[in-house]
């Protein structure tokens, strides 16, 4: 299960990236949490916008931040994008001290760290296979999926106790701090591949390179559906535990501990994942199913303690799924052009909060939070139904996926 650990350079980014996860997971939590109950009379119309600012950059500059991180230093890229992450936490940790921050304020630092995340995430979720070897990437995707769920697990507890007793503003000072750790081990990784560029740059018509990897491949093009539809309309948790804590009376500590239920099984899905050797295309269609039913079951919940126990279902179900189509993408495609592939994949995880973030925050304001969560539910279902329908036609999805180098 821990294998890629054995890897010196790996365990080193390992060991930093959790420290930093935890503090963004603060972040994340506290943000949406005085958006909904400080900034606005609790509009989930607000927190939807919030996160559409803050992934939406992602769906809009996909194709320029996977050339990027196919044509510049990993360790260079990595090292700025997370710098000014970090110096982004700081000032507005001092505005919501200060008592000077404004919603549009914050909807302006959600539009800013979403441009800087652009560009950082296809160099990080592309980085891992110069890290480890080949036999290990799918290992390594899925101990970066339970690092980044472990710290989803103890950042939105973390934030609602800090929240509640030292205020909102230290949240955002202390992930502003917690950025020194992953600076350190980009500091120390020897990894040639990592710190060398991917290759030549012949011109910019290279940007689109990534997009017809995608369409010539049907393999990799139904993935890519599948994800479009659970990232737009299913991982809407803010919204989901955020507006479910108001109905059923909880402050901010109950609001960061349903985050911290579904991180519960976020973990437990993506250490399932490290033990597979490689992803099958089979577990996309299962762990839609059982996002879809855990969704359900959280909608009809009749109390927050039902509600909390439904939710590490659905943590397992969106990791397992999170994480197996990650890999099939991966493995999927040639190095040359991972970080382009892994751009448009992100876009597609991240920028359908572009137009599901603010649908599904309309939904719980105009019909209620539980129908918030029935809107995910249907996702899923959609997910499995069109996933199985792709595997009934085409019975070599059943296999293994083979790396591509």
């Amino acid at each position: 299960m821990f294998r890629s650990l054995r890897v010196h350079d790996y365990r080193l980014w390992a060991s930093g990236a959790i420290v930093s996860n935890v503090g963004t997971w603060m972040q994340r939590t506290t943000q949406d949490w005085i958006v909904l109950t400080r900034l606005t009379h609790h509009d989930a119309f607000a927190v939807g916008v919030t996160t559409a600012l803050q992934f939406g950059p992602q769906l809009f500059l996909s194709p320029l931040t996977g050339l990027v991180a196919d044509r510049v230093s990993k360790r260079t890229l990595l090292t700025v994008t997370q710098a000014v992450m970090g110096l982004l936490g700081l000032v507005l940790g001092i505005l919501v001290l200060t008592g000077t921050d404004t919603l549009l304020e914050v909807y302006g630092f959600a539009l800013l760290l979403g441009v800087t995340a652009a560009f950082d995430a296809p160099a990080r979720q592309s980085f891992v296979s110069d890290l480890v070897g080949p036999g290990d990437v799918s290992n390594a995707v899925a101990l970066n999926s339970a690092s980044f769920n472990l710290a989803r697990l103890l950042g939105p507890a973390a934030a609602g106790l800090l929240t509640e007793a030292v205020g909102a503003g230290w949240v955002f000072v202390i992930n502003a701090l917690s950025f020194a750790a992953v600076l350190t081990s980009l500091r120390f990784i020897h990894a040639p591949a990592f710190a060398a560029r991917e290759g030549r740059s012949r011109s910019f018509t290279d940007i689109g390179e990534g997009f017809t990897t995608v369409l010539r491949r049907r393999d990799l093009l139904i993935v890519f559906v599948l994800v479009a539809i659970l990232g737009t309309f299913g991982l809407n948790f803010p919204i989901y535990a955020s507006t479910m804590a108001v109905l059923f009376g909880q402050g901010a500590t109950g609001y960061g501990l349903l985050s911290s239920a579904l991180a519960v099984g976020a973990v437990t899905g993506a250490l399932l994942s490290a033990r597979r050797p490689a992803p099958r295309f089979p577990l996309l269609i299962l762990a839609g199913a059982l996002f879809g039913a855990g969704l359900l079951l959280g909608a009809v919940a009749p109390t927050y303690l039902w509600l909390a126990i439904a939710l590490p279902l659905v943590g397992v179900a969106s990791q397992t799924f999170m994480t197996t189509a990650n890999g099939l993408v991966q493995l999927g495609v040639d190095r040359v052009v991972r970080g382009r592939v892994m751009a448009l994949y992100m876009a597609t995880v991240m920028g359908g909060t572009v137009v599901g973030g603010p649908f599904v925050g309309w939904v719980a304001n105009a019909l209620g939070p539980r129908q918030g969560l029935v809107v995910g539910a249907v996702a899923g279902l959609l997910v499995a139904v069109l996933g199985a329908a792709y595997l009934r036609r085409h019975a070599e999805a059943r296999e293994p996926v083979v790396p591509a180098d």
